[in-house]
C-alpha cells in the first residue's frame, strides 16, 4: 500500500468516526427493516397449533412448540409441521402414516383408526412421552389425549425414525413407505423431533387441509 491510499484510507476512518451514530446504523437499519412475512400455510398451521395447544394445555409439560402433522397431503410432501409459537416460525418434514390408512399404498392416507391390529394412524392430540430404545432405535413414546386416539399407548404407537421415510424414497417411488400407525420420520430429520418435540409437548394429526 502507498503513501497516498495509507492517508486516503486513514482520513476515511476519522470521518466514520466522527459521523454520529444515527448516521452510521441508518444503512444497516434500512437493511434489515424489510418486514418479515408468513406465508397463509404457516399461518394457518399456527393458528391450528395455538388452539390445539389451548385445548390440551393441562396435559403438557411444555408449550414452546406444537406439531401438527397434516395427513391431507400425500406423503411426498412435508406435512409434519413444527410450529414454533413464541418465535411465530414453522418448519416442515416428511412424515409416514399407517399401512391401515392407505391399503393401496399411493401414498394418500384415507382412513383413521384407533382399533389394535388397525395398523392405521389415528387423528387427534397427542402428549410426548419419554425417549426409548426400540426397533428403530431411539423413538419417543406418545400418549392419545383425545377419543379417537385413546389406544396410542396400547398399540405402541410412536414418533421415530424409519429409512422409509427418507427422502430418497421419494426418488426411488415418489412416495415414502408405510408405518405400522406410527409417526415414522427420515433418519436425519428425526433429530429434530428428538431435541424440540419430545419431553411433553403436543402433536396434533387430522386431515386437515392446510396447503
Amino acid at each position: 500500500m502507498d503513501r497516498r491510499s495509507l492517508l486516503t484510507g486513514a482520513v476515511a476512518a476519522g470521518a466514520l468516526a466522527a459521523m454520529p451514530g444515527r448516521a452510521i446504523a441508518q444503512p444497516f437499519a434500512q437493511a434489515f427493516a424489510q418486514p418479515f412475512t408468513l406465508s397463509e400455510q404457516h399461518r394457518k398451521i399456527l393458528a391450528v397449533a395455538k388452539d390445539q395447544l389451548e385445548r390440551n394445555r393441562a396435559h403438557l409439560w411444555r408449550t414452546d412448540l406444537v406439531g401438527v402433522a397434516d395427513f391431507a397431503l400425500p406423503s411426498a410432501l412435508p406435512r409434519f409441521h413444527f410450529a414454533h409459537l413464541e418465535q411465530g416460525t414453522v418448519r416442515s418434514f416428511l412424515v409416514a402414516h399407517g399401512k391401515g390408512s392407505d391399503p393401496e399404498h399411493d401414498g394418500f392416507l384415507k382412513t383413521f383408526s384407533n382399533e389394535p391390529g388397525s395398523l392405521a394412524s389415528s387423528r387427534g392430540a397427542y402428549v410426548t412421552n419419554e425417549w426409548y430404545k426400540g426397533k428403530y432405535g431411539t423413538s419417543i413414546r406418545l400418549a392419545g389425549l383425545d377419543p379417537d386416539n385413546s389406544n396410542v399407548l396400547d398399540r405402541a404407537i410412536v414418533l421415530h425414525p424409519a429409512w422409509y421415510a427418507n427422502e430418497d424414497m421419494l426418488t426411488k417411488w415418489g412416495k415414502l413407505g408405510r408405518s405400522d400407525g406410527c409417526f415414522a420420520m427420515g433418519e436425519a430429520d428425526f433429530n429434530e423431533a428428538l431435541w424440540h418435540l419430545s419431553g411433553g409437548r403436543l402433536i396434533y394429526a387430522d386431515k386437515l387441509g392446510l396447503g
